[in-house]
């Protein structure tokens, strides 16, 4: 192997067991709070709480009435998080979300108002109803952790988590999320309907006032913890194996005639950006930390592929007239790529 092909070396302390204990403590005091105000929806809770781990921001696409603002507000409540949610509207303003300028009498000058996006956690709220003026006033909070007011550079508070939902059914009046947008995205959970069961457990619990927030909810971790794990998260094993498993998977988007059949290779019109990658090395060390590993495995990133991969596939129209979607183009393209 020369140099120049040798993997470097990773100088990063896996974390020992000890920090494997109390890692699982933390996250199973989040789940254990999340659990008490979500019924279900355990798909909703791993991505969440893998975003949580990793700084990734997460898009979740659902019908109304699925749980998502609930969610996203239990997640910031449990970690003493700054919480702010932003309803998304065709007249919002980018101002409205980064902050502006405001004209203070006292002192005779111009003083900077800082927009709501300055929090820890911040939900956009249907995002895909905002114009895309608005939209793209968000690229530089998500990319760059910071806003540009007036010339003048304002940090975002650490840790930063963007949660933005959007609704597949409602598509009067929305503007769809550029590709550019969208690939900011960490990943894509798709929320399903609850179960019978699921649904009466609703019912129990408002019948019980479980949902009443008469008063503030007791924050399980400090910000500070958060912090601590997500330096973990960062530290936990990925072999170099299955680094070139990942950078195999996103080629085979980009290159689909190679690795599917021709029915299902010429239904995509373009592959997974880097940004892919990148992804599923941060996300799936966050799965194997949630797991309760120090290690990654093949199996997090096979269970991570859709929601990593499905809002980065753009497929042409004969994919929508033949009924696949890009779930069913990733369920290829993870059995056509050899498994280490």
């Amino acid at each position: 192997m020369t140099a120049a092909s040798r993997p470097p070396v990773n100088n990063r302390a896996q974390p020992n067991g000890s920090d494997m204990e109390n890692a699982h403590r933390a996250v199973t005091a989040i789940a254990a709070a999340f659990a008490t105000k979500v019924v279900g929806q355990e798909d909703l809770r791993e991505t969440l709480l893998i975003g949580l781990l990793t700084g990734g921001h997460i898009l979740l696409e659902g019908v109304p009435g699925l749980a998502k603002t609930t969610a996203a507000r239990v997640m910031a409540d449990a970690v003493s998080a700054r919480f702010n949610r932003i309803q998304c509207t065709p007249d919002l303003l980018p101002s409205d979300i980064l902050g502006t300028q405001i004209y203070d009498s006292d002192s005779n000058s111009f003083v900077v108002q800082l927009g709501p996006v300055h929090a820890n956690i911040v939900l956009l709220d249907e995002i895909n109803r905002s114009s895309a003026k608005t939209q793209s006033a968000m690229l530089e909070a998500m990319e760059e952790r910071q806003t540009t007011i007036a010339g003048e550079s304002h940090p975002i508070p650490q840790p930063f988590l963007v949660i933005a939902t959007q609704n597949p059914v409602d598509q009067e009046g929305t503007y769809p999320l550029s590709e550019a947008q969208t690939d900011r995205f960490m990943l894509k959970e798709v929320l399903r309907y609850p179960t019978p069961s699921e649904e009466a457990e609703v019912i129990f619990r408002l019948d019980a006032g479980l949902f009443d927030r008469s008063e503030p909810e007791r924050p399980v971790l400090s910000l500070e913890t958060m912090k601590i794990l997500q330096r973990l998260t960062k530290n936990v094993h990925l072999d170099p194996v299955l680094v070139h498993y990942i950078s195999e998977v996103v080629h085979a988007t980009r290159n689909p005639s190679q690795y599917l059949p021709q029915h299902l290779a010429r239904l995509i019109e373009y592959g997974a950006s880097p940004r892919a990658t990148i992804a599923f090395s941060r996300a799936t060390r966050a799965a194997a930390l949630l797991a309760g590993r120090n290690h990654v495995l093949p199996d997090d990133i096979r269970d991570l592929a859709h929601r990593v991969l499905r809002h980065r596939l753009i497929l042409g129209f004969e994919a929508v007239s033949a009924g696949v979607s890009t779930d069913d183009i990733v369920d290829a393209v993870m059995q056509s790529v050899r498994v280490p």
